[in-house]
């Protein structure tokens, strides 16, 4: 595989990422800033269904199966032929929509610079400054075992 295309599927991962972690209401406010999307046919769905989800003893024993999660998906084309698809948790079938003609769009070297700006890159600042926040909270709770060891 070529840099030139492992650079494009990190691109993708990460803005896909970005997508799924934000919710419909989210992705909708920046898109007010944004160009209007180009008009788009579902080829699948949304759809809502189970996967089941897998897990590792420890982080690299061997694999069991966890439990089933509510996963919603998406498939649509835009009238330039990209297909843009989407896997979100949950039942939100307008954020799979949604992520899903912004993965179509995104797709698109000439869209993609704008989408980047007023879309994707707010919504991975607003979760980065929300796991800063969460991250705080946790570590003003954190307790020094070794500390505590040390004082009897």
């Amino acid at each position: 595989m070529s840099d030139d295309a492992t650079e494009a599927q990190a691109a993708r991962r990460r803005w896909m990422g970005v997508l799924a972690r934000a919710d419909a209401d989210a992705i909708a406010t920046r898109l007010a800033d944004a160009p209007a999307l180009p008009r788009h046919i579902r080829l699948r769905g949304p759809e809502t269904g189970l996967v089941m989800t897998r897990g590792r003893q420890g982080g690299d024993g061997a694999p069991f199966n966890l439990g089933e999660m509510t996963v919603t998906r998406c498939s649509v084309r835009l009238a330039d032929g990209a297909v843009g698809h989407a896997y979100v948790a949950g039942r939100d079938a307008r954020q799979a929509e949604l992520a899903a003609v912004l993965d179509a769009a995104l797709q698109d070297p000439a869209r993609r610079p704008v989408l980047l700006a007023t879309v994707i890159e707010p919504l991975a600042e607003a979760q980065a400054a929300h796991a800063a926040r969460e991250a705080a909270k946790a570590a003003a709770t954190r307790v020094e075992f070794f500390t505590m060891a040390t004082m009897r």
